[in-house]
């Protein structure tokens, strides 16, 4: 593999970022690509390990990782795509965005910095759309049978990609004005940059997908119709419902939800007019309540619009810097991150509790917090908290985002017209072949899981790809399920 002692000859190079005075006047992508020599380098670090764990225990695609490494040092780029592409229908998202599960668990970082997979990802698609390697590529032939995806998230468009290629017709409803869910809507485009998605939505619409945007399935179009007109239907509609904070003064004006916030923001800079007005936070004191990645890009977003200063606060323990002996190689570690957002200025508090959002004339002026403590078990993992008596203070805000994840998919007339079943975390249950209560209905990404990550939606959306692919064949062909059924 490349170099044999390339992790120790050669140093990890992560992805510089451009100039804090400089990226915070706009919503361009903040990271810079390395060059074609650059990843090489980093290529070459990735070892002769063995067993692969950054493929077989940390990527939920099973991307295989040392494989296209091994190409990418030797140049050959056209052939580490075909690679990449063999797992991953979008790696110019995950290579964005992806908090890299695989350099977690990259053999080479038990003795030295993991290899830089997630950078050598993104280089290779952008080598591919730069060299014209990636064109559409329509299936030859066609089966005659029509899918319907509700929702163009990354399940949906990976359940939609994979299905297309198999020669089903597929059309993609999204509610929203343009494709990618949670992807163009949520994310902002200082990580990725909506050009991107629509580079890859149109590849797919030359590959033969059709997209029906601005159509809301359970409101335009009932789900009764949709099982009337195709021979199976794919939800991916995402779990948006967000974790409330029902404390004293949440009805006050600026307090608002972290998601509505950056939705507003993405809509604006995609030249879209956002629902309901702006949310606009210049010249404020800002106050982020929760300390995930959410919270992180309403930071650099606030930064954006010119607030006066940005406060984030986490109920939850500052975690080490250190990893911690709670979370051993090859698992996720436990341990501090701080994001190019938390860079650009931004104050951060560790085992704060809200007690109560305080305003006058209807408009939110200062939130009361109180200092809390946890217990620990044998590991370090905290278990049990407790306000400390006598901490309370005061944090100056003229707007707070709640930023504490989300609770489920949001039941409205998709899930309660069909009387589709939700589990106990209000996501839609669904059976070992991700089939719904509904028969050839199917579920997919976090509107199944709950909120996760990218890669993990990618991942679902393809299993439902094989398991529509299944069901259909399967209904095609009744002695193949007689057989099964004597089994």
């Amino acid at each position: 593999m490349s170099e044999i002692k390339g992790f120790l000859n050669i140093k990890r190079k992560d992805a510089e970022y451009r100039p804090v005075g400089e990226r915070i006047k706009d919503f361009k992508e903040v990271e810079i690509r390395m060059t074609d020599d650059e990843i090489k380098q980093q290529a070459a670090r990735c070892m002769d390990c063995g067993v692969p764990f950054c493929h077989g225990c940390g990527c939920p695609l099973d991307n295989l990782i040392p494989e296209w490494n091994d190409l990418v040092y030797r140049g050959h780029w056209k052939k580490a795509i075909d690679l990449l592409y063999l797992k991953n229908n979008f790696p110019e998202f995950t290579g964005r965005i992806c908090p890299a599960l695989c350099e977690a668990s990259c053999t080479a970082g038990l003795s030295a910095s993991p290899v830089a997979i997630r950078e050598i990802e993104v280089n290779i698609i952008e080598k591919g759309y730069a060299e014209g390697y990636i064109r559409p590529k329509p299936p030859k032939k066609r089966t005659g049978r029509k899918i319907a995806v509700v929702g163009a998230g990354p399940a949906g468009l990976t359940a939609a990609d994979d299905l297309n290629r198999l020669g089903y017709e597929v059309c993609v409803f999204e509610q929203d004005k343009n494709a990618g869910g949670i992807l163009r809507y949520g994310i902002p485009d200082f990580k990725l940059e909506k050009k991107i998605i629509d580079r890859r939505t149109k590849l797919m619409e030359d590959e033969g997908v059709r997209f029906e945007n601005g159509v809301k399935i359970g409101a335009d179009i009932s789900l009764k119709y949709l099982r009337s007109r195709f021979d199976a239907v794919c939800i991916a509609c995402g779990a948006r419902k967000p974790r409330d904070l029902n404390i004293q003064g949440r009805e006050l004006d600026g307090v608002y939800f972290a998601m509505d916030f950056l939705v507003k923001q993405n809509k604006k800079v995609s030249d879209e007019t956002p629902d309901g007005g702006d949310i606009t936070v210049k010249g404020k004191h800002v106050l982020v309540i929760g300390g995930g990645d959410t919270g992180s890009d309403c930071v650099g977003t606030s930064i954006r619009q010119g607030a006066s200063s940005v406060t984030q606060i986490e109920i939850m323990p500052k975690p080490p810097e250190q990893i911690s002996e709670s979370t051993p190689w090859p698992m996720w570690p436990y341990l501090l991150r701080t994001s190019s957002s938390h860079q650009e200025g931004c104050e951060r508090l560790w085992n704060i509790m809200t007690k109560s959002f305080e305003g006058e004339k209807g408009k939110l002026k200062q939130v009361r917090a109180v200092k809390v403590e946890w217990e620990s078990d044998p590991l370090g993992r905290p278990t049990k908290m407790k306000e400390i008596p006598n901490s309370e203070f005061i944090i100056k805000a003229d707007a707070a985002f709640i930023s504490m994840g989300f609770t489920g998919v949001i039941n409205d007339a998709i899930i309660s017209e069909s009387q589709i079943k939700l589990t106990d975390k209000d996501c839609i249950a669904v059976d070992s072949n991700m089939m719904t209560s509904a028969k050839g209905v199917f579920a997919a990404g976090d509107a199944v899981s709950g909120a996760s990550l990218v890669v993990r939606a990618i991942a679902s959306g393809k299993n439902m790809a094989e398991a529509v692919h299944k069901f259909i064949s399967d209904k095609n062909n009744p002695r193949r399920n007689q057989s099964r059924e004597r089994k």
